[in-house]
């Protein structure tokens, strides 16, 4: 196996002679693992808080406080009663009891941290792979700003860091370190249970094990055939996980929801924003795209040989990405690793004999010192909610209770449910798929866009009110419309009061269920 490895790698790189524990720990490596986390903190300290981040919290705090995993949607006056279930609850329970015990800031906090360590674990799967953290590094701090675009609070990061601590695992057991494959059970019970990239995990596994049935030695390609120890290995591995994934508090219904997500969500799939096609006029995807091409001009030229599991990931990852911007978290770490192993023929490797241990350690205290010194505070956190959720239009409705139901726009309904605690039931939220299932989500997308039904669905929901961004064209219409009047306004928010009386209807989700 050791002579497999070598082609693949160049014969320069070889794995550092042993250090000390205490040297490992502020060696060149690791200070320069630091700077990618010094790099993250500062991309992240604006606390961009995803709109869905809101929604989970409440279905996190809502099962701390009651020990029940929901089976219908408690949230929506438009979709109340249908089945629905937190196919994420433990990454949702992560969340609210990180903002139970610290608030914004705990929230903060775990964003860099969860951020942090997926960094950190692409740059520990990078050397792995290349053998030499320099080439590691600068690959991971090129693909930042595409690391940046999943780093946002969701229990999705959750599920990234897992997929990469899966991919270390498989690289391990191909170089013939075979411990932390047995992790693999216990990773796929954690993710089922956070979140549903653990099909992408399973996929990974299917692709490492499938590579070894066969001898291909074809130019550039390799692939050699596992021996029946490793065979058996992996398969009971991968057995073990399959059982894992069964052991939800809703059985096997949550491994069978990216099914329903892929096949049976076309409304969601094709008007959500991160499920849209990759956006190559945007910085990050023409980032993409030069990656992209980097590594076919350099397959190319140099002409280096790759395993058959990691050439058809990097191709899997390049089409998913393609297809689904969100699935930019999917080709960042199947390529890095073979980005690292072509940059890594031009960057010497490390040599501890010319580490400088006590300046290493100096600029690493100074880094983390400087993320404590420039953390947000509670102050701050404060001021940048009021600027991207409708904090002070909030506080007027629970200071003003207005006539309901409330119309809300769909980046607005995570903030609402977890602000109003059930006071006020919301339009629709960022659970798109319950919302798609019961017809709401194709009617809010033609209230939005102002289609000419628009009025009409208004009454057909019997609308009393509408929260609303303060430039959106539905705020436009309401505010020289004669049957509504606004009531509240700020530099982000506008709220709007029926004046007129609307058509006796029940709301559409009714109907639907009878």
């Amino acid at each position: 196996m050791v002579t497999f490895d070598r082609l693949a790698t160049p014969p320069d790189l070889e794995p550092p002679a042993r250090q000390s524990h205490f040297k490992k720990l502020v060696s060149y490596a690791a200070l320069l693992a630091v700077a990618l986390v010094g790099a993250m903190f500062v991309s992240l300290r604006d606390f961009f808080a995803d709109p869905d981040v809101w929604w989970h919290l409440k279905v996190g705090a809502t099962l701390l406080s009651t020990h029940r995993w929901p089976s219908t949607d408690p949230y929506s006056f438009t979709a109340h009663g249908f089945p629905w279930i937190a196919y994420e609850w433990l990454g949702e329970v992560l969340l609210a009891a990180v903002y139970r015990a610290w608030g914004l800031q705990g929230l903060m906090a775990l964003n860099l941290t969860l951020a942090g360590a997926i960094l950190l674990a692409l740059y520990a799967f990078a050397t792995l792979r290349c053998r030499n953290s320099k080439a590691a590094f600068v690959v991971c701090a090129v693909s930042l700003p595409l690391i940046y675009l999943s780093c946002t609070l969701r229990p999705q990061m959750l599920g990234y860091l897992l997929l990469v601590l899966t991919l270390i695992a498989l690289e391990r057991f191909r170089q013939g370190r075979p411990g932390a494959l047995w992790l693999l059970p216990l990773l796929f019970l954690v993710w089922v249970n956070t979140h549903g990239s653990f099909v992408i995990g399973l996929g990974a596994l299917a692709v490492y094990g499938a590579s070894g049935l066969v001898h291909i030695h074809w130019g550039e390609l390799r692939s050699r055939l596992w021996t029946s120890g490793e065979r058996l290995r992996l398969e009971l591995v991968t057995l073990l996980s399959l059982v894992a994934l069964t052991l939800t508090p809703y059985g096997t219904e949550v491994c069978l929801y990216p099914l329903n997500m892929a096949f049976s969500q076309p409304i969601n799939v094709g008007n959500i924003k991160e499920w849209q096609a990759m956006m190559f006029g945007a910085f990050f995807g023409k980032l993409f795209l030069a990656l992209v091409l980097s590594f076919l001009l350099a397959q190319v030229t140099l002409r280096p040989a790759w395993h058959l599991a990691e050439l058809a990931l990097f191709f899997a990852g390049i089409v998913a990405a393609c297809l689904h911007v969100r699935f930019v978290l999917v080709f960042v770490p199947f390529s890095v690793p073979l980005l690292a192993m072509i940059l890594a023929r031009w960057i010497p490797s490390y040599e501890p004999s010319r580490d400088k241990y006590p300046l290493n350690a100096l600029l690493m205290v100074l880094a983390l010192a400087g993320i404590v010194w420039f953390f947000p505070s509670r102050a701050k956190l404060d001021r940048v909610m009021e600027e991207k959720y409708p904090v002070k239009a909030v506080t007027y409705l629970k200071q003003h209770p207005v006539p309901r139901p409330i119309y809300n726009t769909y980046g607005y309904g995570g903030y609402l449910i977890w602000q109003l605690d059930g006071q006020n039931k919301v339009f629709v939220d960022g659970r798109a798929d319950i919302y798609e299932r019961v017809g709401v989500l194709a009617d809010y997308l033609s209230i939005s866009r102002l289609a000419p039904i628009t009025p009409f669905l208004l009454d057909a929901y019997n609308i009393q009110s509408c929260l609303l961004d303060r430039d959106e064209p539905l705020a436009t219409l309401l505010a020289a419309s004669p049957g509504w009047r606004r009531v509240y306004s700020d530099k982000l928010s506008a709220l709007f009061v029926r004046c007129d009386k609307p058509l006796e209807a029940r709301p559409r989700a009714e109907h639907d269920r009878s």
